[in-house]
């Protein structure tokens, strides 16, 4: 064994597949020193016992994306490194045992299309020429991936490793890492061992199910824990050729695949059971569970049914392995929040193996350049908040997440475990009157209200058809166009930016210009060096060294730490979070400013109170920082409401509101009003992959102004050269069609895109969609309006409409009255 040098410029901590893909990748990107340390052997703590499926299409482009270059990688690796690897392109099918089954699988299909990845649709019978050992009698569809694949775990980790010692990159064994190091003033400068101290600059964490306690120990959160998984192995069966393809039965909660001329078969149980609750024991290396026989005969049963010949085949062993799994069935990536230079790969839920050339491709990039590759939210470990630093919440949805593994994929689908955690003052008081709840980092909030007096109950029912809340949201939706509605939306995140050097910070984190008067609200984009957007929140000047930023619930976490990382060193600026402080009520629709002034003695007429302008309001006993803008494209305030006011300021605006027509409305409203106003969504419609021109943002930056910023250079550059995608909205005619996001979009029969958002426009009585039409060359407004546009929904073409203009209230009358 090699010396344990006294310094490297990173240490990853892991060899498992995400800590040896890692060090390859960092080697390849020309950082040799590099050290690996592993507690014991390269494989030994979960690598070595998984199941080996290597699938590629997930709901995201670029975890598709990702997933697909592990494939790309793993075809060369052996090649490249002379280690074997076990890896085949066998391809993977997928089985449809019902209709709404099918329809899901038919709408994967059609997002496997939009990302360019290859997929059939079959018949049963030609299924079951793939497959011939299974029985189809319940099938009703199946799809068909052709470079999906199998690879044995250990092999590809080794080849990874070898792959990365030939780049010069070191990896020790039997070096446990006791203590990570941090300096006076909080930063990281090392890592301990047995061995001695082992100064660094940065620190990759990929000790898998070890990840959670170790990053505790210097104050980062990992939100995943170990749960039990089992799959069995079976001797030879007859008929079982060596390119079998994989084998998903979601219905049925199994998998399979081929090994040694017999059978791989493990699934995912709806009544999991967690591991490890007192902690890793010490010794656990290369170890195995006791398996259990009893809860694995759920599924046994179940895959009689699928593969009558496992009736008789030999069983060689039942092995039953801890995985980590997180609480959303994602994996962690990136730079911890709580730490800078502390980096995370963990929690990969399973399919580790089908994602870890990827993720190691996309961790050694960020590792190497400071910032992610692309955009990776889908994985971010800033996607995270509160509740995730608890574990015994943690388990409650991990376990949760890990029974729905195979179970139907609805839209707008909630977890139920955990809950309530977060909760607005407002919660029962919403809960009597009717809101059904949808939760969001912990926090809950109103989805849509039903009608208690008609019969209605608060209860979402899931299909891929219109969802029973269609009619209730309806309401709503026409409450906010032609009366007024108050929508709680206290999980805005809510952060203060104060000190002598506040306006300098944001001048160059913001795209807009926020050296405007005090009372003035200000929409920008934080944008990150190739002119993508980061963050897109609104900023309301307080003072001269005062502000006040607000975005999204999802976002808290994320947008603070892009704020922090990215304020010039040196400038006296600190930001606080104030997310608990203040409740919102957001009073939105034309008869918003009637309930308004009935509430409060300050005028609120639009002379007196324009839009994009704040002020701090008398209303129920309260102050209230009321914020005039919108998200539903009505005219309207944010009131920023202490928390304690909450429910007195809710009461003042009902009873006031009573011979307007007030209603309540929540989220699933807001969607379908802003689809119809063309606002973007960061995180679907708008992300680091997106530059605001690209995204038809550019009102909303100060080229104009002369002002350095970061991204502006790269967003120069692009006005130069032109953009090659362009965000565009389109209808439907058919109202039955229920968009989600997505279907792929054809301009004159060539696939140009897929939507990132759809929906249903209420006041249009048409399905809304948006996304980006992209080309090879610079595209400008005449290509668009030059085309023939039609959407792919699960399979079936649409003739649709392309809009470049808001389809509601184009000339901001409505919002600015």
């Amino acid at each position: 064994m090699s010396a344990q040098p006294a310094s490297a410029k990173v240490v990853i901590i892991g060899g498992g597949i995400i800590g040896c893909s890692t060090a390859y990748h960092l080697g390849r990107l020309g950082i040799p020193d590099c050290l690996l340390l592993e507690r014991k052997k390269l494989t030994s703590g979960t690598t070595f016992h998984a199941a080996g499926l290597v699938g590629q299409l997930r709901s995201s482009a670029n975890i598709t994306q990702l997933l697909g270059y592990s494939v790309e990688l793993y075809d060369r690796l052996e090649a490249e490194t002379g280690q074997a690897t076990g890896w085949k392109r066998n391809g993977g099918l997928r089985l449809a045992c019902n209709p709404e089954r099918w329809v899901e699988v038919k709408r994967q299909a059609t997002t496997a299309q939009s990302f360019g990845l290859e997929m059939d649709l079959l018949t049963p019978k030609e299924a079951q020429d793939l497959w011939p050992l299974m029985a189809v009698d319940d099938v009703v569809g199946a799809a068909f991936l052709p470079s999906d694949g199998q690879a044995n775990p250990s092999d590809i980790t080794l080849a990874l490793a070898k792959g990365a010692r030939q780049a010069g990159v070191t990896l020790l064994e039997d070096t446990p890492v006791t203590r990570i190091l941090l300096d006076d003033h909080g930063g990281l400068r090392g890592v301990e061992t047995p061995e001695g101290i082992i100064a660094c600059e940065k620190v990759v964490c990929c000790a898998g199910q070890w990840s959670r306690v170790l990053a505790a120990s210097v104050g980062v959160t990992v939100p995943l824990v170990s749960v039990q998984h089992q799959y069995m192995v079976t001797e030879a069966i007859e008929g079982v050729a060596r390119d079998l393809p994989t084998l998903r039965d979601p219905d049925r909660l199994t998998y399979y695949k081929e090994e040694v001329g017999g059978l791989v078969m493990g699934g995912y149980e709806p009544n999991p059971l967690p591991w490890a609750l007192d902690g890793i024991p010490a010794d656990f290396h290369y170890s195995l569970l006791d398996s259990n026989f009893d809860h694995f005969e759920q599924l046994m049963e179940l895959a009689l049914g699928r593969v009558p010949a496992l009736e008789t085949a030999g069983v060689k062993q039942l092995i039953n392995g801890p995985e980590s799994f997180t609480p959303d069935g994602n994996f962690i990536l990136g730079e911890a929040p709580e730490l800078s230079n502390f980096y995370v790969g963990a929690g990969f839920n399973a399919f580790g193996i089908a994602s870890g050339g990827g993720a190691g491709m996309a961790l050694a990039e960020w590792v190497a350049e400071g910032e992610q590759p692309f955009d990776l939210w889908p994985v971010d470990i800033r996607r995270f908040g509160r509740p995730h630093a608890d574990p015994d919440w943690v388990r409650r949805r991990t376990m949760e997440a890990y029974g729905k593994h195979y179970t139907m994929a609805w839209p707008h689908e909630e977890h139920v475990s955990g809950r309530p955690c977060r909760r607005s003052p407002l919660y029962r008081v919403l809960k009597d009157r009717g809101a059904c709840f949808g939760e969001k980092l912990g926090w809950e909030r109103p989805n849509w209200f039903a009608d208690l007096a008609a019969g209605e109950a608060p209860e979402d029912v899931y299909s891929f058809g219109r969802q029973n809340w269609f009619d209730a949201v309806a309401r709503e939706h026409r409450a906010a166009r032609e009366a007024v509605t108050v929508f709680d939306q206290s999980s805005f995140a809510k952060f203060l930016l104060q000190g002598p050097d506040a306006e300098a910070a944001l001048t160059w984190i913001c795209a807009n210009d926020i050296a405007r008067p005090v009372g003035t609200v200000i929409y920008t984009q934080m944008l990150n060096d190739r002119g993508g957007i980061e963050c897109d929140l609104t900023v309301t000047r307080l003072a001269a060294d005062r502000y006040y930023i607000v975005t999204g619930t999802g976002f808290a976490t994320h947008d603070f730490d892009w704020i922090r990382r990215n304020t010039p060193a040196g400038l006296r600026a600190e930001l606080v979070d104030m997310t608990s402080a203040y409740g919102v009520l957001s009073l939105m629709g034309p008869r918003a400013r009637e309930v308004l002034q009935a509430v409060t003695a300050a005028d609120v007429s639009n002379a007196a109170f324009p839009f994009a302008t704040a002020q701090a309001l008398p209303l129920a006993g309260a102050t209230v920082q009321a914020l005039r803008l919108t998200y539903v494209g009505e005219l309207g305030w944010e009131l920023h409401v202490p928390t304690e006011s909450m429910i007195a300021v809710y009461e003042a605006l009902m009873a006031a509101g009573a011979g307007a027509g007030i209603a309540d409305a929540g989220y699933r409203a807001i969607e379908s009003l802003r689809l119809e106003k063309g606002y973007r969504a960061w995180g679907s419609d708008i992300g680091p992959d997106h530059t605001p021109l690209e995204a038809g943002l550019g009102w909303a930056v100060k080229l104009g102004k002369g002002v350095d910023f970061k991204g502006r250079a790269a967003l120069e550059a692009q006005e130069d050269s032109g953009v090659k995608k362009r965000f565009a909205g389109f209808t439907l005619e058919d109202p039955d069609i229920v968009l989600l996001g997505r279907e792929t979009i054809y301009r004159d029969n060539e696939r140009v895109g897929w939507l990132s958002s759809g929906g249903f426009g209420h006041s249009l009585g048409k399905p809304v969609g948006y996304g980006y039409v992209r080309a090879e060359t610079p595209i400008d407004r005449a290509f668009l309006e030059a085309g023939n546009y039609t959407l792919d929904v699960a399979g079936e073409r649409s003739p649709c409409r392309l809009h470049l203009a808001p389809l509601v209230d184009p000339g901001m009358s409505r919002v600015k009255s």
